[in-house]
Formats: structure tokens, sequence, C-alpha cells
């Protein structure tokens, strides 16, 4: 036992040197449920194994495909076709072997509220971009009290520095807040002025219009997602295919992690 809580601690002795032994012991001890793991959530909860987290529950029905390759962590050689969540928790048991990994290769909506937020949540990241899943993870959460972080749009955005966090009652440009906004106002009764009391990670750049490639044009384009209970999902019963970098929907997740982490430990030391 002595010899586990050495590894632990050396394992994650230089963000124990910024919050101190105290902060520390919180973190691993705090229960936290990630729900969506594309290019947002990914990159969070590994930034939340990388911090220490002990619990970490991970949620998400969709299959790695090929085209998540520019920004989503589990997307790699070998794993196309695989669980995300499944994939995602292997990678971060190897991270903190200490720590309870749990996937969940589902998708979220109402009949799985119980069974994904139990009571003793300490903390969920909103990473979803379905707006119905969305809007009902999130009035759950306030209604039940539980903290949770959300992320807005990430897709179509090439700058970094213009993301910010602010109250989702309160954020700007971003048209996918606009639309969860007004659906938790008339559907879940938010107030519609003041606070939601719901941080929300979002970008004040406008959003990019995808550029057409060759291959839209007749010249191969089909839709290469994994298939089996997910294909209502691919790419041909999308609208519009947003186009998106790793280096702004990584830095989503890492700021959604921030949120997390800061909230969970409260002042350092």
């Amino acid at each position: 036992m002595i010899e586990d809580t050495y590894r632990i601690h050396r394992r994650f002795d230089r963000i124990g040197r910024l919050m101190g032994d105290h902060s520390m012991k919180k973190l691993f001890d705090s229960r936290v449920v990630v729900i969506g793991l594309g290019g947002v959530g990914s990159f969070a909860a590994e930034a939340l194994a990388r911090s220490g987290v002990g619990h970490l529950t991970l949620v998400d029905f969709d299959l790695v495909c090929v085209t998540n390759a520019n920004r989503q962590l589990q997307a790699m050689r070998g794993t196309v076709g695989k669980p995300k969540a499944t994939v995602l928790a292997e990678r971060l048991r190897l991270i903190n072997p200490a720590a309870t990994i749990k996937a969940v290769p589902l998708f979220y909506d109402a009949r799985l509220s119980d069974k994904l937020l139990p009571p003793d949540t300490d903390f969920v990241v909103d990473a979803i971009d379905n707006v119905t899943a969305k809007c009902h993870l999130l009035a759950t959460c306030k209604t039940r009290n539980i903290p949770i972080v959300c992320s807005t749009g990430a897709s179509g955005r090439w700058d970094p520095t213009r993301i910010e966090v602010a109250d989702l009652a309160s954020t700007k440009v971003d048209p996918l807040a606009q639309s969860v906004r007004k659906i938790l106002r008339q559907q879940h009764d938010f107030p519609r002025k003041g606070s939601f009391g719901i941080p929300a990670v979002f970008s004040t750049e406008a959003l990019t219009e995808p550029v057409t490639l060759r291959y839209d044009g007749g010249d191969g384009f089909r839709c290469v997602c994994p298939g089996g209970e997910n294909d209502v999902h691919t790419c041909e019963d999308r609208n519009v295919i947003w186009g998106t970098a790793g280096f702004v929907t990584g830095a989503f997740g890492l700021t959604c992690a921030s949120v997390v982490i800061r909230q969970l430990v409260g002042s350092p030391t």
C-alpha cells in the first residue's frame, strides 16, 4: 500500500508541486463523468487523468473513424472501428493505472441519466454535439446540483486564442450555445434573464464555412464511418460536415478540464 501511494505521488509529482498534497488528495478522490469523447471530450478526459482525477466515467456511443485522426486522441492506427469509450479508457489506464476508469459505449439520453449520474458525481464535462441530449444533460445536472461545464461549438474555428469561459447565459457568437439557451429556457424553465450557473467554454471567432474538396464533386467521396448500430450518424445524414482543427478542439477540451480541476480543488494547497 505504501509502495502504491509512492508510485501515485511520483506519477503526479509535477502537478502536486503546483497544487499541494491536500489538493491532490481531493483529485484522487474525485468522480468525474465525461460525456462525448470527440475532439473536445477526449482531450478533456486525458487532461483530467493526467491531473490525478481518481475516478473517471467515459461516455460515447460512437466508433472510431479514420476521419477522427486529426483531432481525437483515441483515433490511431489499429483503433478504427472500435468503441471510442473503450479505446480511450484503455489509454487512460496506462496513464494512471491506479485510477478507476469506466467506459460506457452508449448514447446519453434520459433513460441513462440515473445510471450515468449517480449522487456521488463530483463533476460532469458536457462535450456532446447532439442538442437534445446536451440540453437534457445540462438540465438534469442543474436540477440535481451536479457541477457541469459545457463545451459549445468547436468546429469551424482556426484560432484557439479566441476561446473564453463564461456563464452559458452570456456566451457570444456561438450558434450552438444560442440554440441550447433557447431550448433550456423554453423546455427546462431556465431563467429568461440572469445567469444559468453553468460555465461554458466557447469561441468568439466567427465560423468558417467548410470548403468543398475535390472528391466532394463526384470524384470519390463516400462516408467511411464504421457501420453497425450507429450508422444513422454517418456523414450522409449530416446537413453540413464542418471543418475542424485539432489545435482548437483540443484547446476547448483542455479548457474544460481546467474549469473542472480549479473548481474541484478550490484554492491551491
